[in-house]
């Protein structure tokens, strides 16, 4: 799959603003639901036996919180001084929300540190990268300089390796005609992040393995 143009009406503006907002919604509800029942039972009398039980899940919820928001203020927003990231601070947002699940992350960028538009590209590539091992598996992340251009390549690989259709839609930069809106609009986001910074994105899926490939301007 190569980087495409659009050739129908893409969300703008406010449209797109509603888009990430919900994703964003969807996204904290999970650990704040969970703090919330953590409270509940701290305040039950009857489920004192579960106290540590509650904190322990308050506290597990309150990381997953922080976590979303570190790497949502970088991967979807300009709420930050630094005008520039280390791969080492990209690589622990990223952790942050992918330890623990099915897949395995090699963060293998190099050293240096990475402007906003490539940091947003790279930290949204390597999320999607492990999102297309649903049942486990090996994500690998690397960087390197080619000339002017950082190419950021994620490479993942698994029995169950894929992309949905809304990834593959928002991935070339095409209009969701169906399936889920918050399926589709992160990988579409990466493809406009791409492009607003006149780089590129490319995307190449196999049998067991899915590879992400954005080239982005220093």
């Amino acid at each position: 799959m190569t980087d495409t143009a659009p050739n129908a009406a893409l969300p703008d503006g406010q449209a797109l603003a509603t888009l990430v907002a919900g994703k964003l919604c969807h996204d904290f509800i999970s650990p704040a639901g969970a703090i919330s029942s953590g409270l509940d039972l701290l305040k039950d009398p009857s489920a004192q036996d579960m106290r540590d039980d509650a904190m322990g899940l308050i506290e597990a919820s309150a990381r997953k919180m922080i976590a979303l928001v570190n790497f949502a203020r970088v991967a979807f927003g300009a709420a930050t001084s630094a005008e520039r990231f280390s791969g080492a601070e990209l690589g622990e947002l990223v952790s942050g929300l992918t330890d623990g699940g099915r897949a395995t992350l090699d963060w293998a960028v190099t050293e240096g540190t990475y402007s906003k538009p490539q940091s947003r590209a790279l930290i949204n590539l390597a999320y999607l990268t492990v999102a297309a091992l649903p049942s486990g598996g090996a994500a690998t992340v690397r960087t390197r300089a080619d000339g002017d251009t950082v190419v950021i390549e994620g490479v993942a690989e698994g029995a169950r390796a894929r992309l949905k259709g809304e990834a593959v839609a928002g991935l070339a930069g095409q209009p969701l005609t169906e399936g889920l809106q918050g399926q589709w609009i992160q990988p579409y986001w990466l493809w406009l992040t791409a492009h607003d910074a006149g780089g590129t994105l490319t995307v190449t899926a196999e049998e067991g393995r899915v590879t992400l490939v954005a080239r982005m301007p220093n």
